[in-house]
């Protein structure tokens, strides 16, 4: 889910209850009247940080009621093990070719599982909000089959699924009551790097727990794609079983809600994550209302500009985003947008790793024509777009296609490029064949990589197809070298290639042109 080190890894925050040990040991606590006698070499108190609160109890006492347990439960197929004597009985068993035990061997076998988590109450009749990961299902389809909800007077109810969006990873559940304790929303806009936050969850199911931090940073990017890949980092602790909890300020409003955490054991290490107010509370209104959430859509597939893509152009990195790919007759293709257009800012706002083209757009209204300002061989260019209804997350994957694959041998290398370090052979029909690309595709095939290059180290493979180098098409190994060495002249370090691998999608990779030998 990161793009950071392997080590590190992004976890959603819901999992199932467990007893944790502490080092080996044992803990007790003891309590008595005002006096009561203390140990001899207790350490004196720690003061608070400078500017905390003195205490979190009040704010606590008045929030915790509203928030809530969630329990959810699924029956899920299991692949039987092959056994050779049941399928003996199973085709041989008499009629109907049952087993000796009558089953008839082919029932479908299922087990059951489920998650935990939390969420928390919005109104006084029983709506509440949550993750959309607790209950999507065991597959990351469908629905679980009964969502249970527990509040903190222990009363439990069943809930249904008002709602759900995978796009924003949020849900919307109702419970049957009256006079319900419930929290209102806050403006995540006005938070600040260092304010003080506290969230209340059930972690490992051990439910009404309660944690502090301050906001460690805003609009964190953890994926470097999509609308929502935006979050409010927090040192409160936040584990397994946090998910779809509240994410308060100090006033008691809720400003995020928590939903992962990057760290290399799955525990807390202090890097929690919450999907802002400013982005839940439209998704959570149109799933009140029964409406599917409205977003913007452009149309393009998109990457950010690294530094090897942005010295290819000669731009600055992380100062807009290029388009590897465009939907045909989608809002972007009607508006003239065109591969490997760089965008620069939508609307007037500039696009930046805290502000990208998914984000911007997702947040404009449908229908409103925006100008969107790209740069395109060099020369800036505005153009008008009518912004168009975000797809279903299904049928953005039908668009998208599969992921890069490792592709077959695609025949003997021929000498490489020396300054790219790749093996380069013209494209022809069985080779097309071989690594499963398209009849009418064209472009020069990569026949061998140096793992030295670096190529290697961006990831192009044997069997990905080059289909152009600085936005130039090429159909031989010769127009490749060419525009490789016509780059070097011009004092660049870097080329754009644009690649095709199998079914995936385009993608662009800024390569460092290497020495020639």
């Amino acid at each position: 889910m990161t793009s950071s080190k392997e080590f590190s890894k992004v976890r959603y925050a819901y999992g199932v209850a467990a007893a944790l040990l502490i080092g080996g040991t044992a803990f007790s606590v003891a309590t008595g009247p005002v006096g009561a006698q203390v140990a001899q070499n207790a350490p004196a108190a720690i003061a608070p940080r400078p500017g905390a609160p003195g205490s979190f109890a009040d704010l606590t006492a008045r929030l915790q009621p509203a928030v809530v347990n969630i329990s959810t439960r699924q029956r899920v197929p299991v692949r039987a093990q092959a056994d050779p004597l049941e399928e003996f009985f199973r085709r041989f068993g008499g009629p109907g070719g049952q087993s000796p035990g009558g089953s008839g061997g082919d029932a479908p076998r299922t087990r059951e599982t489920g998650s935990l988590g939390s969420g928390f109450i919005i109104s006084p009749d029983g709506y509440i909000v949550t993750n959309n990961h607790l209950v999507q299902g065991a597959t990351g389809t469908g629905t679980v089959d009964e969502v249970m909800v527990k509040l903190a007077d222990r009363r439990e109810f069943p809930a249904r699924i008002i709602g759900r969006d995978q796009a924003s990873d949020l849900a919307l559940l109702k419970i049957e009551g009256s006079n319900l304790p419930f929290v209102n929303w806050g403006d995540s806009t006005r938070s600040r790097v260092g304010d003080w936050v506290i969230a209340i969850g059930n972690p490992y199911g051990l439910g009404g727990t309660v944690t502090a931090g301050i906001i460690s940073a805003l609009h964190r990017g953890i994926t470097g794609a999509g609308a929502y890949d935006r979050y409010i980092q927090t040192d409160a602790s936040i584990n397994m079983g946090n998910s779809g909890g509240p994410m308060f300020d100090m006033n008691g409003n809720v400003i995020g809600i928590n939903s992962a955490l990057i760290s290399p054991t799955g525990s807390n290490v202090g890097i929690g994550l919450a999907i802002p107010a400013e982005l839940a509370r439209p998704v959570i209104d149109s799933l009140r209302r029964g409406q599917r959430p409205q977003r913007g859509y452009l149309g393009v597939g998109l990457q950010p500009l690294d530094e090897n893509i942005a010295e290819s152009l000669g731009l600055p990195k992380e100062r807009g985003e290029i388009v590897r790919s465009v939907v045909p007759g989608g809002a972007a293709a009607r508006a003239g947008i065109q591969q490997g257009d760089v965008i620069l800012s939508v609307n007037g706002r500039a696009v930046t790793p805290e502000e990208t083209v998914s984000f911007l757009i997702a947040n404009t209204t449908v229908g409103a024509r925006v100008p969107v300002e790209v740069i395109r061989d060099g020369r800036r260019q505005t153009l008008q777009v009518t912004v168009a209804q975000r797809p279903t997350e299904e049928e953005l994957a039908r668009q998208s296609g599969g992921g890069f694959e490792e592709p077959e041998s695609t025949g003997p290398a021929v000498p490489a490029n020396q300054a790219l370090g790749l093996g380069l052979q013209a494209l022809t029909p069985d080779i097309a064949r071989a690594v499963n690309l398209p009849a009418d595709a064209r472009g020069v095939i990569i026949s061998a990589v140096d793992p030295n290059s670096d190529a290697a180290e961006k990831g192009l493979r044997r069997g990905d197809l080059i289909i152009s180098v600085n936005r130039q098409p090429v159909t031989s190994p010769q127009q490749v070298t060419a525009a490789v060495d016509a780059a070097r002249r011009g004092g660049r370090t870097s080329v754009l290639l644009l690649i095709k691998r199998g079914s995936a999608p385009e993608a662009f990779f800024g390569v460092e042109i290497g020495s020639a030998r």
